[in-house]
């Protein structure tokens, strides 16, 4: 490889990662993320933080599927999937009970909320 062409591939490897960090992507963290479903005929209440005393600031359809971006403790609930206290974050300001979400485990399956 040429001085140039290298040159070249590390600007354009350069300028790629500039625009990653300017727009807010991440490589890592979207590769990591996947989808989850809720639990069939449901409707969920998205509340805006872990727990039933949170206000429900909107409601997903029946069909419906989620990303995690992380999980936190808050009221313990029952629902399709068991009994829990943890909370998933789907967004920001949006949570919705685990016990409602298929993740095929009665566990954390994400990083704790900070």
């Amino acid at each position: 490889m040429t001085a140039l062409k290298r040159r070249s591939t590390w600007l354009a490897a350069s300028a790629l990662g500039a625009c990653c960090l300017v727009l807010g992507w991440s490589t890592t963290a979207t590769a990591a993320l996947r989808t989850y479903p809720v639990a069939p005929d449901v409707r969920l209440n998205v509340r805006s933080g872990p727990g039933t005393n949170y206000t429900i600031v909107r409601v997903l359809p029946e069909g419906s599927s989620v990303v995690i971006y992380c999980q936190t403790p808050g009221t313990t609930v029952t629902g399709p999937y068991g009994t829990s206290n943890i909370w998933d974050n789907i967004g920001n300001g949006e949570f919705v009970s685990d016990t409602y979400v298929k993740t095929g485990s009665d566990g954390y399956i994400a990083s704790r909320c900070s």
